[in-house]
């Protein structure tokens, strides 16, 4: 007779998996640079301790609220009550999150919560989505997104995205991250955008697998090369905000934590925010994560407490797998 083992809640002593010792050494130390940011904003009770289960709240009625104020600090991005239309139907509720410059923030929940489309939001990729309406603020360096007055395409330029399936052009290594750089006019000759192709390949971690065949079609690389690819032509342009929608979805697993590694050594240089269904993975890269469900944003909070010490209970039913 086979027996079934009854899934066990989260408790306080709950382990943040991490996947290296550099990365676990850094985000401790990115925890102790922002511990007086987070006491001012948060009066939530430390934890009890021992092994007991933790207690959550009762969800609350406006999730919106759940955004977390920064003291004294500007956001690179905030969004104020943003609601997504799509014809009739209504996929996101009264949003209001901030993304900051020196952080990885995660996006999580089941299928059809709303991630991504909030995510395509942040630059104006909904624009191109017939009968697509989105309502509320959106501000890029306190610049509403959304004015009349705003150049989308410079808009796209600062705020890049990666797709969750690696779509490089038809072209050469060299000249799919060339492309950006040269239509808007960021090199005078050949020596400097040379040097930007190598620069922006190196940072994406490509470079010593590529520079000797640059002229190859980028079509002709590996999935994860490919990934690689087109990160390094998002950052050609020199963006200042990087959005990643579900990277490393179908990517094999040394792809991915080759991946991981990226966005963790970009982080500093970009604002970065991530869409992923792996929770395992939002524990490994990003400082602060946001839980959406059904359209809201149920719980958005440092990234080791909605892992260990979730105020939501739709949160703590999510990551121990009751759904999704």
């Amino acid at each position: 007779m086979t027996m079934t083992q009854e899934k066990q809640p989260i408790t306080t002593n709950s382990a943040v998996p991490f996947p290296s010792t550099a990365i676990a050494a850094d985000a401790a130390r990115d925890d102790a640079g922002i511990a007086k940011e987070d006491a001012a904003w948060t009066d939530r009770p430390e934890p009890a301790a021992g092994p007991a289960p933790i207690t959550v709240e009762t969800p609350s009625p406006e999730p919106q609220d759940t955004a977390e104020p920064a003291a004294g600090r500007t956001p690179k991005m905030r969004a104020d009550r943003v609601s997504v239309f799509y014809g009739d139907k209504q996929a996101l509720k009264d949003v209001s999150i901030e993304v900051h410059d020196d952080r990885v923030t995660a996006f999580i929940g089941p299928s059809g919560c709303g991630k991504s489309t909030f995510l395509r939001c942040l630059n104006r990729m909904n624009d191109t989505i017939a009968g697509a309406r989105v309502a509320g603020q959106i501000e890029l360096d306190g610049h509403d997104i959304n004015a009349p007055d705003m150049d989308v395409v410079q808009l796209r330029a600062r705020v890049g995205m990666v797709f969750q399936k690696p779509n490089p052009f038809p072209k050469s290594i060299y000249e799919n991250v060339a492309y950006g750089p040269r239509i808007h006019g960021l090199a005078q000759g050949k020596s400097e955008l040379d040097g930007i192709v190598e620069k922006s390949l190196r940072r994406a971690g490509l470079w010593d697998e590529v520079k000797d065949r640059l002229q190859e079609s980028g079509t002709a690389l590996s999935g994860g090369q490919q990934q690689r690819l087109c990160i390094a032509r998002a950052i050609a342009v020199d963006p200042e905000v990087i959005l990643m929608d579900e990277p490393c979805s179908a990517l094999d697993p040394i792809a991915t934590a080759k991946i991981e590694e990226l966005i963790h050594e970009l982080r500093g240089r970009y604002a970065i925010a991530i869409v992923t269904h792996n929770m395992q993975q939002a524990a490994r890269v990003s400082q602060r994560t946001a839980f959406f469900h059904l359209g809201e944003l149920i719980e958005y909070n440092r990234t080791s407490d909605i892992f260990t010490n979730p105020r939501e209970q739709r949160t703590q039913d999510y990551i121990t797998g009751r759904y999704g």
